[in-house]
């Protein structure tokens, strides 16, 4: 690794020279956040360019309702949208990395120098509980909605949702069981149990007390069984072993899936795959080299993190290419967008101090469920979704990248 002295020496040569050749590896949210704040703030300093397999951006968080018919999967060209952020698109998966010749390679064998390098690589899904539909996303869509139509005919009677230990978002979970539960509900199906089970203290435990309390009584109200502190183990033959040790009995069984991360030659991961980062999102061990999102070891995974992290790492990259800022450092705001099958409900927690919001009304800007503070209005722009800031105001929302100041948190419920 470089000394202090080759450090300085290293920035001195990007602030001077024409442009910084900034690479992101990647195509999701930890990307074009990254992008878009490269843009804003060093795009006359930079050049940067894309890596990505894939040749759209899908907008993922809408999964869970597709199966009931209240939402669908957006996609969007990925070279449109990179355009649109002032970078350039390659296609390839990144499969190495060379930190100390600046090198990336892709699985056909490209290879693209860089100045500096930003890890947006995302994870991959393993099964966590044996026996059960583990989903993950629009492939269990059609496996899922045959679940429904078989309660609504009468064919099962019991479904159970269950959250692994060491699941890093659990919010899909708990949509997915209030989703199946108004969409029985609407047609007028009756008998069917719908289970939670969770290792949680309390129900999306992550964001704090109030919005425990709060979904804790949105279940209720729907007449979902809520089993916490419990931890599903496996199913078969009709039933979910469970620990503390015993069972439910269950017609199916939907469970998440754990994460790890993809095997990248070149960079040290740990033993489930993931990069461990600082709090700008410098690749621990290595010079020029960045991480955000999910290949990181931050044990949450979820697209307003990623958005987060990305803009931690891109503006240290954007000093170190010269722009005149001093770079924040990554401070995790939880936010989530609860699907309930009726009012959904926007959550709030953040995960260094005890506070926690919930609320029907919007409580940032605009009401995405992946919210960024270069992405989120971004792909508002790009879906013909505005507002004027006077119903801004009305619905008591606020930009993303404005902090909930006291008075607001005292808007929720009693803790």
């Amino acid at each position: 690794m470089a000394d202090r002295h080759t450090r300085l020496r290293l920035n001195l040569a990007m602030a001077t020279q024409e442009r910084t050749r900034i690479l992101l590896a990647g195509g999701g949210v930890a990307a074009l956040e990254a992008a878009l704040t490269l843009h804003a703030l060093a795009g006359d300093r930079v050049t940067v360019e894309l890596i990505a397999p894939e040749p759209d951006f899908v907008y993922r968080p809408l999964a869970v309702a597709e199966p009931f018919r209240v939402g669908e999967v957006r996609s969007f060209p990925l070279g449109r949208l990179t355009e649109a952020t002032g970078a350039t698109l390659h296609r390839g998966l990144v499969t190495e990395v060379d930190p100390d010749l600046h090198l990336v390679t892709t699985e056909k064998g490209d290879q693209l120098p860089y100045d500096l390098l930003l890890l947006a690589l995302g994870a991959r899904t393993v099964e966590a509980v044996p026996g059960t539909l583990t989903f993950t996303g629009p492939k269990e869509d059609t496996a899922l909605a045959r679940i429904l139509e078989d309660a609504v005919h009468g064919e099962i009677k019991s479904i159970v949702f269950a959250l692994p230990p060491g699941a890093s978002w659990p919010m899909p979970l708990y949509e997915l069981a209030l989703l199946t539960r108004a969409y029985l509900v609407d047609r007028g199906t009756t008998g069917v149990e719908v289970t939670l089970v969770t290792p949680e203290a309390s129900p999306l435990e992550i964001f704090g007390p109030s919005v425990g309390e709060a979904v804790a009584e949105l279940l209720e109200a729907r007449g979902i069984d809520l089993r916490l502190e419990t931890t599903p183990l496996t199913f078969l033959a009709g039933g979910l072993e469970l620990d503390p040790p015993g069972g439910i009995d269950a017609d199916r069984v939907v469970a998440l899936p754990w994460l790890e991360g993809p095997p990248l030659r070149g960079i040290h991961q740990d033993m489930h795959g993931f990069v461990d980062v600082d709090e700008h999102g410098a690749v621990s061990r290595e010079d020029d080299l960045y991480a955000a999102g999910d290949l990181t070891s931050f044990p949450i995974k979820q697209g307003g993190i990623a958005a987060q992290q990305a803009n931690a790492a891109a503006e240290a990259m954007a000093a170190r290419a010269g722009a005149e800022i001093e770079p924040a450092p990554f401070r995790p705001v939880l936010r989530g967008l609860l699907l309930t099958g009726m009012e959904p409900r926007f959550l709030r927690g953040e995960a260094e101090t005890d506070g926690s919001l919930v609320d029907t009304e919007p409580l940032w800007w605009p009401p995405a469920k992946i919210v960024g503070r270069h992405l989120a209005p971004f792909l508002a722009e790009q879906l013909g979704l505005s507002e004027t800031l006077e119903q801004r105001h009305r619905r008591g929302a606020v930009p993303v990248e404005v902090e909930l100041s006291s008075e607001q948190r005292g808007a929720g419920p009693p803790r």
